[in-house]
């Protein structure tokens, strides 16, 4: 794994750099005179400076200038960087740079853009990362830049920076990859490599004797998939302790569904391409870990447990009407097959609950591309849906609040009756439903009930805010923000949530 490693750069005439690419909204006023000057000259000849990415030659360097257009108006934010640094790097790398360096003249005094250098700096490496099967088939470097220079970052800004980009990176190969290079055994494979010699632990269980008698739900969905050895599910498990004194638990629970057929609910009408994405949230979990492993951060410890399973077809594979009593005991009668997500993380948070209640001030997080409905109603935006306790603690604000500071944009829901009343038992030989029948994104609130169905499958509804232990609960629906453009089958991954809970936790 080699993304472009970021570096601080003194001065601009550092010749360690091979292009510098200028980004901002003004190209007019420049601290380097004859810099600007020569950029003056160009723009009396060329129009197109400052409305789109543009190469010049400046004393035989490439210079390229990116304008991010307006930063002024109330709607704008500091994606205006991180989108100029994608198309700018590209422009870079087509002319030949390996080294370049990105350089943000106008240091903006509004809030808004307090890292903007940082999410430059990460837009960079987005554009950058090519598909891990493309690297091993190639057999060469196909990510030609070798590293990046910040103007203006120091020490603290460059670690920080390099933890979020090999975070990132991971969490793009995880998720991007195809269902077979990354089926479930390969997928906790890359976690043990990627952790090897790391502050993190991995423990991966494999056996289906123990998955079956201990996570039963997600055992039900992996039953098609038993079929087929390469195919069997694996839970993997990721823990961080830091050195000296825990002050916080962070506990993630995340869904990985290395490819999601929707099961005897096929998904049909060309709905199916890009479902081995469907691993994004797991994918962003492992990634948020590898963040931690290299920063190192102190005073929060982090747990994560990974739900990696093929939601596959065939003779043995569970249907609607079918009832499984999970880990908690609970009794859940499947609505729809294609709502297994919820099924595959409920009794790893079954567990995680019960961690949570020795654990020092513990957080708990479900991540994944879990619904439509989150696409449909929240656009390019994770949704986060919080239990009472997390509400209190404001825990989804703190959070979306820093990702609009690093490009890592969420929109906060709130756990309501009308989600619990939705998945209410209809007769007595079942206590809950895992979900209607018609798809998320055509049903009232079809983000918010699955989090509902999660806590009372998990236990944590006994948790809530007047309770003896209340545990806060945020469910982070990342299927609207985990690929660019909503385009699953061709859309890099996003690595959505990693920046934000880097910033809220680790900085």
């Amino acid at each position: 794994m080699a993304y472009p490693y970021a570096v601080a750069a003194p001065k601009l005439e550092n010749d360690k750099h091979d292009a510098l690419i200028i980004i901002g909204d003004d190209f007019s006023q420049l601290a380097d005179p004859n810099l600007s000057h020569a950029i003056k000259a160009q723009m009396a000849v060329d129009a197109r400076i400052g409305k789109q990415v543009i190469l010049l030659v400046i004393d035989s360097k490439r210079v390229i200038l990116a304008p991010t257009g307006p930063l002024n108006r109330d709607y704008d934010d500091v994606r205006r960087y991180f989108d100029a640094a994608k198309l700018a790097i590209v422009e870079a790398t087509a002319a030949g740079s390996i080294r370049p360096a990105i350089y943000l003249p106008q240091a903006s005094q509004d809030s808004r853009y307090q890292f903007a250098l940082e999410v430059a700096y990460l837009g960079a490496c987005q554009a950058l990362w090519q598909p891990l099967e493309a690297r091993e088939y190639f057999a060469e470097n196909i990510e030609p830049v070798i590293q990046i220079a910040l103007f203006g970052a120091n020490e603290h800004t460059i670690k920080a920076v390099n933890a979020i980009a090999a975070g990132q990176y991971a969490a793009r190969d995880l998720c991007g990859t195809e269902p077979e290079r990354m089926a479930p055994p390969r997928f906790a494979d890359y976690c043990v490599d990627l952790f090897k010699d790391s502050a993190v632990t991995v423990e991966v269980i494999s056996d289906i004797d123990t998955i079956d008698k201990q996570y039963p739900m997600l055992s039900t969905v992996a039953r098609a998939s038993y079929a087929v050895v390469r195919h069997h599910p694996r839970v993997v498990k990721l823990e961080y302790v830091p050195e000296g004194d825990v002050n916080r638990t962070l506990m993630f629970v995340g869904k990985g569904l290395v490819y999601d057929t929707g099961g005897a609910d096929l998904k049909v009408g060309g709905f199916m391409a890009g479902m081995s994405r469907d691993k994004g949230g797991a994918a962003s979990v492992a990634g948020f870990m590898k963040s931690v492993a290299d920063f190192k951060p102190q005073g929060i410890k982090v747990v994560a447990y990974l739900a990696v399973v093929r939601n596959s077809i065939g003779s043995d594979c569970f249907v609607p009407d079918e009832i499984i009593t999970s880990r908690e005991g609970v009794r859940v009668r499947i609505g729809n097959t294609d709502a297994e997500g919820r099924l595959a993380m409920g009794d790893l948070l079954s567990e995680m609950k019960d961690r949570a209640k020795n654990e020092v001030n513990p957080e708990i997080f479900t991540v994944a591309t879990l619904t439509g409905h989150a696409a449909r109603a929240m656009g390019p935006y994770s949704a986060y849906v919080e239990n009472g306790p997390a509400r209190v603690a404001n825990i989804s604000r703190k959070i979306a609040d820093l990702g609009d500071l690093w490009a890592d944009g969420a929109e906060v829901s709130r756990s309501r009756r009308e989600d619990y009343d939705f998945i209410k038992p209809r007769t007595l030989a079942d206590d809950v439903l895992s979900s209607n029948n018609a798809a998320s994104a055509v049903t009232a609130r079809g983000h918010q009930f699955p989090m509902a169905f999660l806590a009372i499958v998990s236990g944590l509804d006994k948790h809530g805010t007047n309770s003896p232990q209340p545990l806060p609960y945020v469910h982070m629906d990342i299927a609207g923000s985990g690929v660019e453009g909503g385009d699953w089958q061709h859309g890099k991954p996003t690595a959505a949530t990693i920046s934000s809970l880097f910033a809220r936790y680790c900085l």
